[in-house]
């Protein structure tokens, strides 16, 4: 069941590596490549506005279907036309935020599903809820990583009239598993009464009531800020090239990198988080996730080197999402009738910094007026984003630590455990 959640994972592996080298080999420039690519994932930002729509009217299985076939047909209409730009980009805008929503109302509909197989296997639910969110983790992983080959081979050898709808339908095949899966707790045809127009109001009323909190504000901004975006990740596709590597082995390294290290990376958080707290974990792996890519500098431009900088920026980029997921639930607490309005913002605000900081690494590539110091090529891209990023990280750490005599004092609202881990 949780590898159902592959969908997400196949739109967003395609974005990663396939679109970069696609537009690469048409002659698009790095910067607009990069502007291209952040348009593109900027939904995982917004689409959380749209969530009352999965609760309105049909199941969340009748969302979930919905939502997997339209990210199909944004897929292939975005390959088909792959030299129109404007084409692809609105294509492959309306398929990412088609795959966010179906991955959100597999969420939804997979937990009310959780307590049902807990009693039939007679066990714990927080044992089979931890047991299938992982695996909708390496569903996103494996999509990833597996997209990444077969888009990256596809498109070389194949004509775009055959890889197009086999892309698309590899982006819809999750959805095959969906009639298997528990149909539970789920209202049908708007049981409760309520319109659509009422379910946004409300949204929208908890919206405004969680942002008074002074939690969810820092919060906010340490995950707005690139203290662990290392964004760097998604630029690498479309500057191949510099470093010797043929589109055949970017693809391959882009698949072991997406699925292999991204799960293992985010199984390692477990076991470090025994030694240290979410939260200043998360600055200590933002911190190493700068200044590897400030030691890229130093390294030749190879085909081993370009495995070795996109395999360790997904691995960080991997473990810093999953502790910033663990931050989350750290400031939601216990029994917060808020929850589920807070983690879908605060989890959005991850995307902000991986879009924007993709759009200034592929202008720092290219040389901008604004920024005349920086040199140009790849080591521009290292230094700009793991510069920033190590600054960030700085900055956020000293004003975590003036937040603690706040937190001392009882500023912080008591909710069981503090942003600041006391």
């Amino acid at each position: 069941m949780g590898l159902s959640n592959a969908t997400f994972g196949f739109m967003g592996g395609f974005m990663v590596l396939p679109l970069p080298q696609m537009l690469a080999a048409q002659g698009v420039p790095e910067w607009k490549i990069a502007a291209i690519s952040g348009a593109c994932l900027l939904p995982g930002f917004w689409v959380f506005a749209l969530g009352p729509l999965l609760d309105f009217r049909f199941s969340r299985r009748w969302w979930a279907t919905l939502f997997a076939v339209l990210a199909g047909v944004g897929m292939t209409v975005a390959v088909l036309f792959r030299s129109h730009l404007a084409v692809l980009e609105t294509a492959l805008i309306v398929g990412y935020a088609a795959a966010a929503l179906s991955s959100n109302a597999l969420g939804g509909w997979l937990a009310g599903v959780v307590p049902v197989l807990a009693e039939r296997a007679g066990d714990d639910a927080n044992h089979e809820g931890a047991w299938l969110s992982s695996w909708t983790q390496v569903g996103v992983f494996l999509g990833n990583g597996l997209m990444a080959i077969v888009a990256g081979e596809g498109m070389r050898k194949l004509p775009a009239a055959v890889i197009a709808p086999l892309l698309g339908a590899m982006v819809m095949l999750p959805a095959a598993v969906f009639p298997w899966i528990p149909l539970v707790g789920q209202r049908e045809l708007g049981e409760d009464g309520r319109s659509l127009g009422d379910g946004f109001r409300q949204f929208f009323g908890e919206v405004k009531a969680t942002l008074r909190g002074r939690e969810v504000w820092l919060t906010l901004m340490l995950f707005v800020v690139p203290t662990g975006s290392c964004a760097l990740s998604n630029a690498l596709g479309g500057v191949a090239a510099e470093f010797h590597a043929s589109d055949a082995f970017v693809s391959r390294i882009g698949g072991i990198g997406l699925s292999v290290a991204g799960a293992a990376s985010c199984l390692l958080l477990p076991v470090l988080a025994r030694r240290v707290k979410a939260l200043p974990l998360y600055l200590l792996l933002g911190t190493v996730g700068a200044v590897f890519t400030l030691v890229l500098l130093v390294l030749p431009r190879t085909p081993l080197t370009f495995a070795i900088a996109f395999v360790g920026e997904n691995m960080v980029q991997a473990i810093c999402f999953t502790a910033a997921v663990a931050i989350c639930f750290n400031v939601i607490g216990e029994e917060n009738p808020l929850a589920g309005t807070q983690f879908g913002l605060l989890t959005a605000a991850t995307v902000l910094p991986i879009v924007y900081m993709g759009v200034l690494d592929g202008r720092a590539y290219s040389g901008h007026p604004l920024l005349p110091w920086l040199p140009h090529g790849v080591s521009g891209m290292y230094l700009f984003d793991g510069g920033l990023s190590l600054l960030a990280c700085v900055v956020m750490a000293a004003l975590m630590m003036w937040w603690r005599p706040a937190a001392r004092k009882g500023a912080l609202p008591d909710r069981g455990v503090h942003l600041t881990g006391e």
